[in-house]
């Protein structure tokens, strides 16, 4: 008989336990959902400064977040096409405009998060003179050589180079002469092993890359305001992602932004 009381009992005991982890399961997902690291998909310029940043927002106890370069055009379909993402930051407006069109960017969420400039930049060793302006002789300075840019008809960098070149005259000499790359860091590359003589890139790439220098910055009103901006993505449940997405803007990430060259909006 008492060894069917303590049957009994461990019965209880045991539908206590399960009862109360049933309970408990719920809460501790939220937790776990909480300090799941957000994913972020951004602009390929952006590489070195959200690397920096997502190890500051790690040492303040936060997970360190995922992240994923390319161009902001790729990373703007990838969303569309439903890819897990919980944050983007583009290196232009049009792309995220093309999200928020699509009710893909969660409202109220959109901030500048930093500026750039445009350059042209030779291998390291050039020696190559040009000063960027209205009818320069692009062309010339190529010689037998093609222009490195990112993609001129989608890619931020591109678009804004093609711009800038059309607003000084110099497009149609050289539109046929144009290496056209992926992203601006494969634009960059192309100059910096040498395989093309000149390109268009931004400041900050060109700060990142020793092997090559800049020959000259394009004039700012010769081109579109170049801005990034951050948003959450609208299907996003990461509980880390706003953070990480106001710490952009917080004075803290501001001054990575400028440590590695980006203006401030």
């Amino acid at each position: 008989m008492r060894h069917g009381k303590w049957a009994l009992l461990a019965v209880i005991v045991g539908a206590l336990t399960a009862f109360a982890a049933l309970l408990a399961a719920p809460a501790e997902r939220v937790l776990a959902a909480s300090g799941r690291a957000p994913v972020v998909l951004a602009a390929a310029s952006l590489q070195e400064c959200l690397t920096a940043a997502g190890y500051a927002w790690a040492r303040q106890g936060h997970p360190r977040p995922v992240l994923s370069f390319a161009a902001s055009s790729a990373l703007a379909r990838q969303i569309e096409a439903g890819a897990p993402a919980d944050v983007f930051v583009s290196a232009d407006e049009e792309w995220m405009d093309y999200l928020v069109a699509r009710r893909l960017v969660a409202p109220g969420s959109r901030a500048n998060v930093a500026t750039n400039r445009l350059a042209l930049v030779a291998p390291a060793g050039s020696r190559l003179r040009l000063e960027v302006r209205a009818g320069f002789p692009l062309a010339r300075a190529l010689g037998t050589g093609r222009l490195a840019m990112a993609d001129p008809a989608t890619v931020p960098a591109g678009r804004y180079g093609r711009a800038a070149l059309t607003r000084l005259g110099v497009w149609r000499a050289v539109e046929g002469r144009v290496a056209s790359a992926e992203n601006v860091r494969v634009a960059l590359a192309l100059v910096a092993r040498g395989e093309a003589p000149l390109g268009i890139v931004y400041a900050t790439d060109a700060r990142a890359e020793a092997a090559v220098r800049i020959v000259g910055l394009f004039p700012a009103q010769s081109h579109p305001p170049i801005v990034y901006p951050a948003a959450r993505i609208a299907g996003s449940r990461n509980a880390e992602a706003e953070g990480f997405r106001q710490f952009l803007l917080s004075a803290e990430g501001q001054a990575i932004f400028r440590r590695f060259g980006f203006g401030h909006t």
